[in-house]
């Protein structure tokens, strides 16, 4: 059975010039970020290279994001012949202070097809359905939808004007290198 897990549960790796209580905070504003949206903003490519920008619905587990999508969606087609995905989560306008300087949290991902046969398949669909109701039901029954696992590989949090951190797949984070 899979146990949703904090990403950012690894709090023992300082960066430079980073003291405890900030970084608890940042990883704090990283799991803000993802609890308070119910979707991900997802680009992915084309097989030519064609970028393109979509949304989706999701739920993490063991530190992965999982997504139940449509082949008929030009992301999911992309995804599945380049399994390569950058996610980003931000903070609303409305709370936004200022709005070039948005909370922000973008993972780079490897992505796999999780099979019908799976049992995580079930669990991560029973997980959906806990959390987005009857309507995954539905979906479930199209043989069109793909559930597919977002993996993150590294990140980057913009914690406002010149708080910019990069975050290993461990969740750690580190000083932005340009």
């Amino acid at each position: 059975m899979i146990i949703p897990s904090n990403v950012f549960a690894t709090r023992n790796y300082l960066p430079l010039c980073m003291n405890e209580s900030e970084q608890s905070r940042l990883l704090d504003v990283c799991d803000e970020l993802i609890q308070n949206q119910k979707t991900l903003l997802l680009a992915s490519r084309s097989a030519d290279g064609n970028p393109a920008i979509s949304y989706a619905p999701y739920v993490r587990a063991a530190g992965i994001f999982y997504i139940f999508v449509s082949h008929l969606a030009k992301h999911t087609q992309n995804l599945l012949c380049v399994p390569l995905a950058s996610v980003l989560f931000i903070e609303s306008e409305t709370a936004a202070d200022n709005l070039f300087a948005r909370k922000r949290l973008t993972f780079d991902c490897q992505v796999m097809e999780i099979d019908r046969g799976d049992p995580v398949f079930e669990a991560i669909l029973s997980l959906m359905t806990e959390q987005f109701g009857n309507t995954v039901a539905v979906l479930r029954g199209l043989a069109d939808f793909h559930l597919l696992a977002l993996k993150p590989e590294s990140g980057q949090l913009i914690a406002g004007f010149g708080k910019a951190f990069a975050i290993d797949a461990e969740g750690r984070l580190q000083p932005h290198k340009n």
